[in-house]
């Protein structure tokens, strides 16, 4: 299983575009366990679309998985792959929750943007996601209704 892993133990080759392609998954040795990942990368840029300047976040991933794990290195590798990519900082976190649903189908799974101050103001989107027609929907509801 973890034979699939191309990352882990590799020079590291960081990609320069967007490159969703890299991320890995491997089994979860606890599906029928509910328990909480989470992720946190205070290095991450990205940049403005509109002007071309560098924005800097912590981004927060935190997850509750089901048959699939996202492997970290791969991760990080992702993650890094945004520092040429113009999007608006409400765009880098569904894409960011998106592409980790399409890879994991985890049961529940949200992402948070903590952007440095430009111009004087402070961006922070939240995006959350939890499987349909389980009780992690309703967590889906409830959190992101509660948000601070």
């Amino acid at each position: 299983m973890e034979n699939n892993l191309t990352l882990l133990g590799e020079k590291a080759d960081y990609k320069t575009e967007y490159a969703p392609q890299v991320l890995e998954t491997f089994i979860n040795k606890h599906p029928e366990n509910d328990y909480w990942v989470h992720f946190e990368c205070p290095e991450f840029t990205s940049l403005c679309p509109i002007t071309g300047q560098p924005d800097f976040a912590t981004i927060r991933i935190d997850y509750i998985p089901d048959e699939k794990m996202v492997e970290s290195k791969s991760l990080k590798f992702y993650l890094f792959s945004f520092r040429n990519h113009g999007a608006f900082h409400e765009d880098c976190i569904n894409i960011i929750m998106k592409d980790l649903i399409a890879i994991m189908v985890p049961k529940y799974i949200e992402v948070t943007g903590i952007f440095t101050p430009r111009g004087g103001i402070s961006i922070y989107p939240y995006a959350n996601y939890g499987k349909k027609g389980t009780r992690y929907e309703e967590m889906a509801r409830h959190r992101l209704m509660n948000n601070e």
